[in-house]
């Protein structure tokens, strides 16, 4: 018999990530900047990743705000957008335009 409970297997790797421990909450913090230093700070510790630090770590932003947060509000995807662009520079790689 099926569960009544929906899959969430996104709020899952979310939650238990085996690439990068993450802070919890980090996704629900307000400045972009505390979001990428919090998600640098992971990737940089983190010895189970498979790309380097910054891929790692855009990757979970990135898989955050397409799947987990596909009920984000306008201003909760551009609080996350521009943590993107900060996480950039925390890591010295080019901010897009």
């Amino acid at each position: 018999m099926a569960s009544k409970e929906p899959k969430r297997w996104s709020r899952n790797v979310t939650e238990h990530s085996h690439a990068l421990r993450l802070e919890q909450g980090v996704f629900i913090l307000k400045d972009p900047k505390k979001i990428a230093a919090s998600l640098k700070r992971s990737a940089e510790a983190s010895t189970r990743r498979k790309a380097d630090p910054f891929r790692s770590a855009m990757s979970m932003l990135v898989f955050y705000i397409n799947r987990a947060g596909k009920n984000l509000s306008e201003q909760d995807r551009a609080r996350l957008e521009a943590a993107k662009d900060e996480l950039r520079k925390a890591f010295g790689r080019p901010v897009a335009k």
